[in-house]
């Protein structure tokens, strides 16, 4: 089931689409960088999800944007971040998520931090990420739901991501959301592995199997693993490390 504020995010996406289209920075059928489908490049990756984007924009379609595709909007079209993710300050403004006092716990502590080491190359146990077993924090500028933090073992993505430092990731909602060469958090079959990840497609262009490649090379070769549907990915956005 789909939580109210990614139903009020979606809204905010499809005000701000229509701002844009008000502006001629959109023209859904233009075929000169403007139309739906090069949204949809900026947006998803792929052109070819123009229908996508139509889903969300649609009142009867249950579809709605993420909140790693909703900042993606807002750097690609100039979109204020704090506006789109909250509704502060206005859509074309600069204007930063003001501090409440009476702001509640539930909302600043957005990040499930789990003490179970997650091994870069390593298995990890599905029951690593229950909330029983963690506890919430928040980071300054990582604003939003379904972000997962742990401590990483192992060189495989050394230089990149070190033994010892923690990652937070936030999770994709979509595997067709997933950027090529960008390093993530998969989670499948019992296993967790933090790699560069690229897609591999089928004959119906769906994303079958995924590419998973190692930062330190000369040491961990790349491997294929296959989607299923309890696959879930984890965009990594932030790397703590030790002083």
């Amino acid at each position: 089931m789909i939580n109210e504020d990614r139903h009020q995010l979606n809204e905010r996406f499809c005000v701000a689409f229509k701002m844009l289209e008000d502006r001629g920075l959109i023209v859904k059928n233009d075929r000169n960088g403007k139309g739906i489908g090069d949204v949809a490049e900026r947006l998803l990756n792929n052109r070819s999800y123009g229908h996508i984007v139509r889903a969300f924009l649609s009142p009867d379609n249950e579809r709605v944007i993420s909140y790693t595709q909703a900042m993606t909007f807002c750097r690609e079209y100039g979109i204020n971040e704090s506006w789109m993710l909250y509704g502060d300050g206005n859509p074309f403004g600069t204007d930063l998520k003001k501090y409440s006092g009476a702001q509640s716990t539930e909302q600043r502590n957005n990040i499930l931090f789990t003490s179970v080491e997650a091994f870069a190359g390593s298995a990890l146990s599905l029951d690593s990420f229950t909330q029983e077993k963690g506890s919430l924090f928040s980071i300054p500028g990582l604003e939003g739901s379904s972000m997962v933090a742990f401590p990483v073992s192992g060189n495989s993505m050394e230089p990149i991501i070190l033994n010892g430092d923690m990652v937070v990731c936030r999770e994709v909602s979509n595997i067709q959301e997933i950027r090529d060469n960008d390093i993530y958090a998969v989670k499948n079959n019992g296993t967790v592995w933090i790699k560069y990840v690229q897609r591999i497609f089928n004959p119906r262009g769906q994303v079958s199997r995924l590419k998973l490649i190692s930062a330190n090379h000369l040491e961990h070769d790349p491997f294929i693993e296959d989607v299923n549907q309890y696959t879930r990915i984890y965009k990594v956005v932030r790397k703590i490390s030790e002083l």
